[in-house]
């Protein structure tokens, strides 16, 4: 009788393509972002507050957007990824925030062709997706060991391009509970992930007076050596 064979090590978690929206406005004490409460049943991330996202689905690549992410940003997402993925992330982005907040980047009009499922009730209000406001401002791959992994782009945007009001959450999936806008001061007292913290250092900085976009943070733990690089 032949000796068990030792088990191998554990298959790694794919890294999948996502993407994440913090959006953001002026409030009376300063400059306030919008977060939500993950379950305590979630895979990733569980009991902790985040900015909307999500994975990339295969069906995003194909969806047609009223216009694209614009300035440095549209260079800056080549980075890592073709045309047909640095799209399909500026659609993510703006479809996982209308599912998890009911609030939509968008323009008027009546969607060009067949309405894909996961856009009907989009279609249904009369927009059109657009992703000319969202800012490229961050990327992170998840850590090896994480039960799901993620190569994932956070956008920034302002509150003033939402096609609606930017208090009105009747429409969220409830995947994120407790939707609220925090002042940036106070966002650090939540319980965040610690990637969400880093991130948000960025975006204080970022909408502190007289910052400007000059590159873009990148930590890269796709490798067996963490490495964190700036996007130029």
């Amino acid at each position: 009788m032949s000796a068990p064979t030792a088990p191998g090590p554990a298959t790694e978690a794919p890294i999948r393509a996502a993407a994440t929206v913090i959006l953001h406005r002026a409030g009376p004490e300063g400059p306030e972002v919008l977060m939500g409460l993950r379950g305590a049943g979630a895979a990733f991330m569980p009991s902790k507050f985040v900015f909307p996202g999500g994975a990339v689905d295969p069906g995003d690549a194909g969806v047609a957007l009223a216009a694209p992410v614009a300035g440095p940003s549209a260079s800056r997402l080549l980075d890592g990824a073709g045309p047909a993925l640095a799209h399909a992330l500026a659609v993510a982005a703006i479809r996982e925030l209308w599912e998890e907040t009911g609030l939509a980047l968008a323009r008027r009009g009546d969607w060009p062709g067949d309405v894909p499922r996961d856009w009907e009730s989009f279609a249904a209000a009369g927009l059109l997706p657009s992703a000319e406001a969202l800012s490229f401002v961050f990327r992170a791959i998840t850590p090896p060991g994480r039960p799901r992994r993620f190569d994932a782009r956070f956008f920034l945007a302002g509150a003033s391009a939402l096609a609606g009001d930017p208090d009105d959450f009747s429409r969220a999936s409830g995947e994120l509970t407790h939707l609220q806008w925090v002042p940036l001061p106070r966002a650090r007292s939540f319980d965040l992930p610690f990637i969400t913290e880093v991130v948000l250092a960025e975006v204080a900085a970022l909408l502190g007076p007289g910052a400007h976009e000059a590159t873009v943070p990148f930590f890269d733990n796709s490798g067996p050596s963490p490495v964190f690089r700036r996007i130029p």
